[in-house]
């Protein structure tokens, strides 16, 4: 796909025309395409939208996206973020336009994504067996020069699998061994000598290309920094010995990829120290849910807590609900559920109420418990809460927040919509 086709396709979700499918909106958008309800400009607390309605704050998304952009090009690090957390083409192109090397994706159909809206360089941070799937993408390799996938191996059986299916295919596919995490983490080889086997396995096919080695530190049992740096360690070990060993003769550069949301500092620590290779070697972060924060699971771990004076990150989304009903003084509900917000990691948290165009802190209210289309408040004597009034509440875990929504407005701090993000999960 030409970069001319890809803005195309990018414009071509402007075009969209706003209906039922895509909740919050204001009902007498229906019609208006994407583009033209942007241009309205309308404000998000008195332009119609409908609660519950999650948005994305405007300064803080293009707060994180620079942050990241100055943070990998201050230790020498390629970028390559995970996408399946936003799952937005839109986005995409943002970090790539604050130098991301490439997109992460996970699964063949975030891929099938990427590529319907011209993404040149994909990771493929999964192991690939699936038939049709390696057929469809070494048509794509095949139909375009400029386009480049790396995806994981880590059995020998796999790379079998791999090599059938991809029999036939003019370009071969790039692989990067994946080292696990440890005995009991998720996928990955579990001993060097096991890594060596997959390599060997790899170089006598045809249909393949070893390019790297790669891992999830964020998978490392007990993490700590301690126990995430001696298997980074490991891991750029691995490279080492697969340089000398001759593995990656006739490239023009070596991957080491590493690096969730959680230990970025660790990573880009090690990979500071790794040697001089035979070849050049792409430093490859992988970070995901830095573009949108949140305010539990990634606001506790963030690496930015350990390192301040590298900057913070900030949360980027809200969800606005309404409360429909104030059966006590100890209790309310707010009309926004499973449905609507992440609890996979922490239920949300109760941050601000607006009521008749003033906005103050949720003092007293806490979120206890999520129906699907209801969240359950506890308020404490102080709690001024009516019926009627808005709640914003802050979300734990960007992941889930992402794919429940189709259409996410992108606004201002005074409400002003500027912007509306389209997800394809």
């Amino acid at each position: 796909m030409t970069a001319d086709t890809a803005a195309e396709s990018l414009a071509r979700l402007a075009a969209e025309r706003v209906d039922h499918r895509f909740k919050g909106l204001p009902p007498d958008a229906d019609g208006l395409t994407v583009a033209e309800l942007a241009g309205q400009r309308r404000n998000l607390f008195t332009g119609g939208f409908a609660t519950p309605v999650l948005a994305l704050s405007a300064e803080r998304l293009e707060h994180n996206l620079k942050l990241m952009e100055t943070y990998a090009a201050r230790h020498g690090l390629a970028f390559a973020p995970h996408g399946k957390t936003s799952m937005a083409p839109q986005l995409f192109q943002r970090q790539i336009e604050h130098g991301a090397w490439g997109i992460t994706l996970a699964v063949p159909h975030q891929v099938r994504v990427a590529r319907a809206f011209g993404t040149r360089r994909v990771f493929l941070a999964n192991e690939l067996v699936d038939a049709a799937a390696l057929r469809w993408i070494a048509a794509e390799l095949d139909a375009d020069p400029r386009f480049e996938l790396v995806c994981y191996v880590d059995s020998v059986r796999g790379v079998e699998l791999m090599d059938a299916a991809l029999r036939g295919a003019t370009r071969p596919v790039d692989v990067v061994v994946e080292l696990a995490a440890g005995e009991g983490a998720r996928t990955g080889v579990r001993t060097e000598a096991e890594c060596a086997a997959v390599a060997d396995a790899v170089a006598a096919t045809r249909t393949l290309r070893l390019v790297g080695v790669a891992g999830y530190e964020g998978e490392v049992p007990k993490a700590d920094t301690e126990r995430v740096t001696a298997w980074l360690r490991r891991l750029v070990a691995l490279a080492a010995d697969f340089d000398k060993a001759g593995r990656f003769a006739g490239l023009d550069g070596i991957i080491v990829s590493a690096g969730g949301s959680a230990w970025f500092d660790a990573v880009a620590e090690v990979f500071a120290e790794i040697p001089e290779l035979s070849l050049p070697v792409l430093k490859l972060l992988r970070s995901g849910a830095y573009v949108s924060h949140d305010d539990g699971h990634y606001r506790k771990l963030t690496p930015f807590n350990r390192v301040p004076e590298e900057g913070a990150l900030e949360p980027a989304f809200r969800l606005w609900t309404q409360v429909v009903s104030r059966p006590s003084a100890e209790q309310a509900f707010v009309n926004a559920g499973k449905r609507d917000a992440a609890y996979d990691l922490d239920l949300p948290f109760a941050q601000v109420i607006r009521r008749d165009g003033t906005e103050r802190p949720a003092t007293g209210v806490s979120v206890t418990a999520l129906s699907d289309q209801h969240a359950w408040l506890a308020t404490t004597p102080e709690a001024d809460l009516e019926v009627g009034d808005w709640v914003g509440l802050g979300l734990s875990h960007p992941c889930t927040s992402f794919d429940k929504w189709q259409l996410i407005p992108v606004a201002e701090a005074d409400g002003t919509v500027v912007d509306y993000v389209r997800t394809f999960f």
